[in-house]
């Protein structure tokens, strides 16, 4: 009876959201807005990718900071530092691959570099990089390191595909969701790890939000759909605004 009575004081102790179908669903939601307004902040308005990095980054150590010293997990804060760290992530690439003249396959491998590192001083420093039980700001520091990262890494490879490759938005996007969907197949059907498989597809979901994103916004003449940067943002944060508030009755309705 103890032991029941406990159950769900030890499911709440995790920071960070459950790993579910509208989790992914919420992340590639939240990916594609991160590509759209930090376009809409960087060029639509013209405030240039260098002092939009620093504004994007500013709200994301302030969405953190809230986040790390809260005791407890809370869906809006949480999927508030998502959307920080893509809107982010979107910028930073574009100032590495663009303004710093990186390149979008240099830029790829300089933060796929970096994302290594950063799983393995995790991997290291505390025996797993498993986000099933982040509570100590320690890992949690590590995990938000981790999607930073990933998110800054998933607009470059998105980019990369949709420019450099030759695939179009359309095409990048198809590749990147069929890789998707074999990882869960992988996941299903296979011994592999599953820890892996869920980094792998974290990663991708952002480069598969980074061409949507494109998809959405640029002109049919460059391939897109001409929806702008304005209106394919305001769409997507209402439909993340929306999956936040089911998701967060869902789970306030469980015993």
């Amino acid at each position: 009876m103890q032991g029941w009575a406990q159950l769900p004081r030890v499911r709440l102790m995790n920071k960070v959201a459950e790993i579910t179908f509208a989790f992914w669903v919420m992340k590639i939601c939240a990916t594609t807005l991160g590509e759209t307004a930090g376009d809409l902040l960087s060029m639509t308005l013209n405030v240039g990718y260098a002092l939009s990095t620093l504004i994007l980054l500013g709200i994301f150590v302030a969405t953190l900071i809230v986040q790390l010293t809260s005791r407890a997990f809370h869906p809006l804060l949480y999927w508030s530092v998502i959307l920080s760290t893509s809107t982010a992530g979107t910028t930073m690439s574009d100032f590495m691959d663009r303004t710093l003249e990186l390149g979008y396959a240099t830029g790829s491998l300089i933060l796929a570099t970096l994302l290594i590192v950063v799983l393995a001083v995790w991997r290291w420093s505390v025996g797993t990089i498993s986000v099933s039980n982040i509570q100590s700001p320690r890992v949690e520091g590590f995990y938000w390191a981790a999607i930073l990262v990933s998110n800054t890494l998933g607009t470059a490879l998105g980019d990369y595909l949709a420019d450099s490759s030759g695939l179009g938005f359309a095409g990048g996007a198809a590749l990147i969701a069929s890789v998707i969907a074999a990882i869960v197949a992988a996941n299903y059907w296979t011994s592999l790890s599953r820890i892996a498989l869920f980094w792998a597809a974290f990663v991708l979901t952002r480069p598969l939000g980074a061409t949507v994103g494109d998809l959405l916004t640029k002109t049919p003449e460059e391939g897109g759909l001409g929806f702008g940067t304005i209106g394919s943002s305001a769409v997507l944060a209402a439909v993340l605004l929306i999956l936040i508030i089911l998701t967060t009755r869902a789970h306030a309705k469980r015993p």
